[in-house]
């Protein structure tokens, strides 16, 4: 059958009656996700899940009916999961709902499945399955969604901040969990013990984050990895950070590189070199510190010191304009460093 949002949770909320397959898909797979993630809860802890894929049912049609008639070896509930799926599955489904019992609930996670899908419309027709899509939430709807998020978690968490979260995630179910989950942690927040959440926490903790960020993105540019710096960057334009921000990091890091590099042409000796800078080297930058060094000569790195110190002047003159120069000048400095790998 075909089932809407509040039909699938309350059906995987109480499994046990005449569903024995649920299929959830749709664009919004963190919401299919997190659907599934309501049997698993109603299975509780100690229930085993059995995980299956759609080419494994093409190669055994018959299996997902036998594990699904099956009992656990140790006497507690048994689930099955499959994703991903397809229609290469759809012999498994058939033999599944046309099984003369199946006490374990399946539940099939397909993906960005078209209507026209051959396991959609199987689900659909079938009264022993149940067929629900998750569209992507927006506006208000991610909003609620948020709030929702979080009150499972122990947060309470005001429309404000519910709005600024969906915003930042663009209303992306999994991105506005693992901010809620983040935020959860920070405020020691718990189902059993609930606490308020208020903008000054959350923008403490995504100051702290975009601390270890940039972290990242310096480590990234001057260690030649070109995908997790496009990455590093486009998290950072998302929430609205000025590229001119990404510079001062950065250039105390190659002038650092121009120190150790100095000491390590004098002495050949890399390790000695690194420890001569003493504090100015994090414990767990050492080893990136090390890899940049032998990457970057003196007269390269003094050419990526000269780079950013005419980045930040052109940041400071105008932010659009800017923020191109600051992008092209990182990806230079990223694909020099690249070409020493």
């Amino acid at each position: 059958m075909k089932a809407n949002r509040s039909q699938a949770e309350k059906a995987l909320d109480a499994p046990g009656g005449d569903i024995r397959l649920f299929l959830l898909y749709g664009p919004d797979e963190a919401g299919s996700a997190a659907l599934a993630k309501r049997l698993e809860r109603a299975m509780g802890p100690d229930a085993e899940r059995i995980d299956l894929d759609g080419a494994t049912l093409k190669a055994d049609p018959a299996r997902l009916a036998d594990e699904a008639a099956s009992f656990s070896m140790f006497g507690d509930k048994r689930w099955i999961r499959v994703m991903p799926v397809g229609d290469e599955a759809l012999p498994a489904f058939e033999a599944l709902l046309e099984a003369e019992q199946a006490g374990n609930p399946v539940v099939a996670l397909g993906g960005p499945l078209k209507a026209t899908a051959k396991i959609v419309k199987l689900a659909q027709d079938s009264r022993a399955a149940m067929a629900c899509i998750s569209y992507v939430p927006d506006g208000r709807d991610a909003d609620q969604i948020a709030i929702a998020i979080a009150r499972d978690g122990g947060l309470r968490l005001p429309q404000e901040l519910a709005r600024r979260i969906s915003e930042m995630t663009g209303g992306d179910r999994a991105l506005m969990a693992g901010e809620i989950e983040k935020l959860s942690l920070y405020l020691d927040a718990a189902p059993d013990r609930p606490v308020e959440a208020t903008m000054e926490a959350f923008n403490a903790l995504s100051a702290s984050a975009q601390e270890e960020d940039m972290g990242v993105l310096v480590n990234a540019v001057l260690g030649g990895d070109l995908k997790v710096m496009r990455q590093q960057l486009a998290a950072l334009g998302a929430v609205g950070t000025n590229m001119g921000a990404v510079l001062r990091p950065l250039q105390n890091r190659a002038i650092l590189l121009a120190t150790i590099r100095g000491e390590y042409d004098r002495s050949g000796r890399l390790d000695a070199a690194v420890e001569s800078a003493g504090k100015a080297v994090f414990w767990k930058d050492k080893s990136a510190v090390q890899r940049q060094v032998k990457l970057w000569d003196a007269p390269g790195i003094a050419r990526a010191i000269r780079r950013l110190s005419a980045a930040e002047r052109a940041s400071r003159s105008s932010r659009n304009a800017g923020d191109v120069l600051v992008t092209h000048e990182l990806l230079a400095i990223a694909r020099q460093a690249a070409r020493e790998r």
